[in-house]
């Protein structure tokens, strides 16, 4: 690369997104980055110009925009919507053209939600993606996936959610203009926080959780689907911004190259849950607040009815984040900090 590195940057007022920004604004080579980002608000366009950042006013699904500034780019992140297949083609056409009048492969660090691994087409009465499953909270599987096992990843069915677009950029890898590199956050917890957040620029709440208190607070009970026995990954918002830097950093040293394309998914997950835990944590805390027992309770046959997404909590997805420890991705949050997080989450509920 030359002196100057461009990156573009998609998501940057997301919550994923606004921190990994946060961390490129901190890196040892940020004199060298030229940092384009794309965001819907004008308002927040213009505080991030005050720090320095390009940016255009638009959206990632704005093709023609997408390609003109992916052209320019010596590295994407994306941390949008990881289903529109539209803006994933649009950001490898203006890679594409990057290579072709440098001849040199731009890298493209993707994100996909973790729950993006899953095994089964269309589950009963939930919309999961990669690694989850049917358990309906009855079961916890035994299998993990390790992210350094490509031949186990590609087990998976080419009809799971989010699949088709991790499947498009294997290929634009194989195919040598571009090299690809898929993170999959897995239950990303922790409230934001950081320079982006005190200027209104970054959302600093994930969703899993805080939905779940949500649906608690609506009930007047902490739900549970199911028995709670299935089991989930989960991250720090902190540590899965790392991730990216630690990845990032890696292929710029390209000393050992880390895998990309086929050997190029990255999980992110610094322990498991069991969703029965993470409920009764949720009701410890609602019932302190005099919501409800400190007990959950199951949802009803009536409110999987009104709601057939609720089934999301009773699925499986485990994983194991092989391939980022092996390149010094140090994680520093654990099961203690994931329930003790919960309250503070609660809290953010309460305070209208």
């Amino acid at each position: 690369m030359s002196d100057e590195i461009n990156i573009f940057l998609t998501g940057a007022t997301g919550y994923v997104g606004g921190a990994v920004l946060e961390r490129l604004l901190k890196h040892p080579d940020c004199s060298r980055f030229r940092i384009t980002a794309i965001v819907r608000s004008t308002e927040k366009a213009d505080k991030l110009r005050k720090l320095g950042i390009n940016v255009v006013v638009g959206s990632h699904s704005d093709a023609d925009i997408v390609i003109e500034n992916a052209a320019k780019a010596d590295v994407v992140f994306t941390a949008a919507d990881c289903d529109d297949m539209g803006a994933a083609q649009a950001i490898l056409d203006g890679l594409k053209k990057r290579f072709e009048n440098t001849g040199k492969q731009p890298i493209l660090i993707h994100t996909v939600q973790q729950f993006s691994l899953c095994r089964c087409h269309k589950p009963y009465r939930c919309e999961v993606g990669t690694l989850t499953d049917r358990a309906l909270g009855a079961f916890t599987y035994d299998k993990i996936y390790d992210d350094t096992d490509a031949d186990q990843i590609e087990t998976l069915p080419d009809t799971a959610d989010h699949r088709n677009v991790d499947l498009l950029l294997v290929k634009a890898d194989k195919d040598g203009y571009v090299k690809t590199y898929i993170i999959l956050p897995s239950t990303i917890y922790g409230i934001a926080t950081g320079h982006l957040v005190s200027l209104g620029i970054q959302n600093p709440h994930s969703k899993q959780v805080p939905r779940l208190i949500q649906l608690g607070k609506a009930r007047g009970q902490a739900g549970v689907c199911g028995e709670g026995k299935n089991t989930w990954p989960h991250v720090h918002i902190d540590d899965i911004a790392d991730l990216y830097i630690t990845l990032y950093d890696a292929i710029v040293a390209s000393s050992p190259a880390p895998g990309h394309g086929r050997e190029g998914y990255y999980f992110g997950e610094n322990g498991h849950y069991l969703a029965y835990d993470l409920a009764k944590a949720v009701a410890v805390e609602l019932a302190a607040r005099g919501v409800g027992s400190s007990t959950p309770t199951s949802f009803t046959e009536e409110e999987f009815s009104k709601n057939p997404r609720l089934g999301y909590f009773g699925t499986n997805s485990r994983c194991k984040a092989s391939r980022g420890r092996a390149l010094g991705w140090m994680p520093k949050y654990g099961d203690e900090d994931f329930y003790a997080s919960i309250r503070a989450e609660v809290d953010v509920q309460f305070k209208d």
